[in-house]
């Protein structure tokens, strides 16, 4: 490939979405990524897109909600042009509540929601028995149901990306010298490039474990219980996610804590015991030192961009800053929050 306008180096969902939307805007992508595409913490089974709480509102807070409100036709197109499918449904999410003062503290998140989402989605409280077979334990009888909650599967979501992107012409390979603006979107390892470039940390990964059941559950909300994502698939799966490990000798092995998860699975929803163990995954997410995405020109480096740190957020947050990241690397408009910039995580 000649004349190269943008090389990225990174093939999880940042480097991915990034690519896939210049490629959209007419630029020449090329991909390059010695492990191959979804090869890191990307590659994964859960893919919660899940909104942060309708309170406290933020510019971070509200660059989310652009960004999943934008995924379904973002991720129709994606599927379109390649013609795989990533998962995507927007099914919403279900909460115990687990008492009283949790219960006054969600009725009052449906009037925050109901002025920061308007008729974009809902958060409401509803009786467990609107749930059906499918509703957590709640010692309430109540749960929070919010309806903008999405998932997709992470790695089916990668190889839709690739796929899109190779029916755009974008090559994507283990080696090639850069061309035209590079973006680098190189996960947890690139966090400590930056950092050691810098002189100053920049951020670090935190593993996370995961499970995959066997479990048809059909089109029904994912749960969120005291920190564990409970998502079915549509393909008779059901993911359970995940750990959050500072200290960890491996980054891709699972161990006893991945057992935990289906422990807690199946006590806050007893419809899941029993149910086949398909996998056990872990892998290292990038979390950058202000928590946030950190995106926007490489301090010092003219011609080179950053795109990284997504920890958590990353696949709710993909569309959006694709597109932010698109602005900046072919057209020089600079839209990038300033808590997202590179500067703030050094």
């Amino acid at each position: 490939m000649s004349g190269v306008d943008v090389t990225v180096r990174g093939a999880g969902i940042f480097g991915l979405s990034v690519a896939w939307t210049c490629a959209q805007r007419g630029a020449s992508v090329r991909i390059v990524d010695t492990n191959g595409v979804g090869a890191g913490a990307s590659g994964g089974i859960v893919g919660a897109l899940a909104p942060h709480v309708p309170e406290n509102w933020n510019e971070k807070k509200q660059f989310q909600l652009e960004s999943l409100l934008m995924a379904e036709a973002w991720w129709g197109a994606v599927k379109d042009a390649g013609g795989a499918d990533p998962g995507y449904a927007r099914l919403g999410r279900l909460q115990p509540v687990a008492d009283e003062a949790a219960f006054e503290l969600a009725r009052a998140r449906e009037e925050s929601a109901a002025a920061l989402w308007s008729d974009a989605a809902r958060w409401k409280v509803i009786p467990a028995a609107e749930a059906g077979t499918w509703a957590p334990v709640t010692p309430t009888g109540r749960l929070v149901h919010d309806t903008l909650t999405a998932r997709l599967h992470p790695r089916r979501a990668c190889e839709a990306l690739e796929a899109a992107l190779r029916a755009r012409g974008v090559q994507i390979g283990p080696e090639a010298p850069d061309q035209g603006m590079v973006v680098w979107a190189t996960g947890w390892r690139g966090l400590a490039e930056i950092a050691n470039l810098a002189g100053r940390p920049a951020g670090t990964g935190v593993k996370g474990q995961a499970v995959l059941l066997r479990h048809k559950a059909g089109d029904v909300p994912q749960i969120f219980v005291d920190g564990l994502h409970i998502v079915p698939h549509d393909d008779g799966t059901v993911a359970l996610g995940s750990t959050s490990e500072r200290d960890f000798d491996s980054p891709d092995a699972t161990d006893a804590q991945a057992d935990a998860l289906i422990d807690r699975a199946v006590g806050a929803l007893p419809i899941l015991a029993g149910a086949e163990v398909v996998q056990r995954w872990a892998g290292v997410r990038p979390r950058s030192r202000s928590r946030a995405p950190m995106l926007g020109p490489w301090p010092g480096r003219n011609g080179h961009f950053v795109a990284n740190g997504g920890f958590k957020i990353g696949f709710g947050m993909a569309p959006k800053i694709a597109e932010a990241m698109a602005d900046l690397v072919l057209e020089d408009r600079d839209r990038i929050p300033e808590s997202f910039r590179v500067e703030a995580s050094l």
